[in-house]
């Protein structure tokens, strides 16, 4: 008979799959997700995501729901009854108007609400605006299960903190921010996350706390990435090389080592913009929050420019100028493309008129497809064989994927065509970078 708790993981993506597999090595995990053809995949040890790898995720798969542990995926409700602890792990993006857009969190709160039995604990990983979890969620939960908060279900909260495509600080080697809805419960969400995060926990006060923590460490991020995305655009006008002023000031023992970039994904584009509207809705503008996302918003905008004007220096006719777009992901050696700001670059070079070829060979043609109505390339030889004699007037180095470095980028150019280095990490001559 199963002495270990039951932990029921809701959404099986780039948070979820990790938690759930990082539990299934002691405890009785059920996967559910909405989505059977992300289930059927996981339960053939395939993880198209490219977070946990086929081998790690074979040893914890199990067959049944009456395991003592592993992992069990699943897209049918009846098998996430009866768990001791539901954690919701679903993403929390915002609309087009940078609003927060909590639908699958309230979705998902719904789902766990008409099964969880009294006594159970529901703990949210998805980040949130400070007290969320307890004023939208708990009243979601209280009406689906018809149980009373902090009588016969608890709630905790756990912002994750996961990075994707980060195989060195993975779920297990990230210190855990815990909290709970009592004191009690508090420490026994701590516990259960203590049992397998061996880089340790720390137990916040209250949820509130916690939910605090994690949108400002994200926002901090994207403030200082601002600032340096300012720098660059002040020293790209003085003729200076940011890259060697950032270097430069680097030496010294306290300067932070940001750099400019597009700043997009699910966490650090998105964010500060959670905090900006509870800030709003309390009566107070969040200047230096906004005022960072707004520069960051601006840069698709910028490199497009930039290049543009490369190529009028140069004498290039820009309608119909063919552009090749290196990387459609929000960072390198990651197939994620949530968020993503390259769509911003692409937008704005079409809207000059230029023809833009997309090329990753991290990310899924369809999905990019579906989500962006971009045509990608993800095939080198496809790159070759169809880009190579026609040649481009520029390319746009917007993801630094390994795979670009080793290219030799000069054979797809025209003579005189330019190359703009987004990221920094060309070796040779470039035109332009941030």
């Amino acid at each position: 008979m199963r002495q270990a708790p039951k932990i029921a993981i809701i959404g099986l993506g780039y948070v979820g799959l990790p938690l759930a597999r990082l539990f299934a090595t002691k405890y009785l995990v059920v996967g559910f997700d909405i989505k059977p053809k992300r289930v059927s995949e996981l339960k053939k040890g395939v993880d198209s995501t490219l977070e946990v790898e086929k081998e790690i995720l074979d040893k914890v798969l199990v067959n049944s729901v009456d395991e003592n542990k592993g992992l069990f995926c699943t897209s049918n409700l009846s098998d996430i009854s009866n768990c001791d602890y539901y954690v919701v792990t679903v993403p929390t993006p915002v609309d087009k108007n940078n609003k927060p857009d909590l639908t699958p969190l309230i979705k998902a709160s719904e789902t766990v609400g008409s099964v969880i039995n009294k006594g159970a604990i529901v703990i949210y990983e998805s980040t949130v605006y400070p007290g969320a979890t307890e004023e939208i969620c708990v009243p979601v939960l209280e009406e689906k299960s018809n149980l009373v908060f902090n009588k016969d279900f608890y709630v905790g909260y756990s912002p994750e903190r996961i990075n994707p495509g980060d195989k060195k600080h993975t779920v297990d080697k990230i210190l855990k921010v815990t909290s709970g809805s009592t004191k009690k419960v508090g420490e026994e969400v701590n516990r259960l996350y203590a049992s397998v995060i061996t880089a340790g926990t720390h137990l916040a006060p209250t949820i509130k706390v916690a939910e605090a923590a994690k949108v400002i460490e994200n926002s901090q991020r994207d403030i200082n990435i601002a600032f340096v995305n300012e720098l660059a655009k002040i020293f790209n006008l003085l003729g200076i090389d940011t890259h060697a002023v950032l270097e430069a000031a680097g030496t010294k023992w306290n300067f932070l080592p940001f750099k400019p970039g597009l700043v997009g994904g699910h966490c650090i584009g998105v964010d500060p913009y959670y905090l900006a509207q509870k800030a709003q809705s309390v009566g107070y503008n969040p200047e230096i929050i906004l005022a960072g996302r707004r520069l960051n918003d601006s840069m698709g905008n910028y490199v497009a420019s930039e290049v543009i004007k490369l190529l009028v220096k140069k004498d290039k006719p820009i309608k119909n100028a063919n552009i090749l777009v290196l990387g459609i992901t929000f960072k390198e050696n990651c197939p994620d493309v949530r968020n993503t700001k390259v769509v911003d670059v692409i937008r704005n070079l079409e809207e000059y008129g230029t023809k833009v070829t997309v090329f990753d060979p991290w990310a899924d043609s369809k999905e990019v497809k579906e989500e962006y109505g971009i045509t990608t390339i993800n095939s080198h030889s496809e790159l070759v064989e169809e880009y190579a004699i026609s040649k481009f007037e520029a390319i746009v180095l917007a993801v630094a994927h390994q795979e670009f470095l080793n290219l030799d980028l000069a054979s797809f150019l025209k003579d005189n065509g330019i190359i703009y280095d987004v990221k920094g990490v060309l070796k040779g001559k470039v035109q332009g970078r941030l």
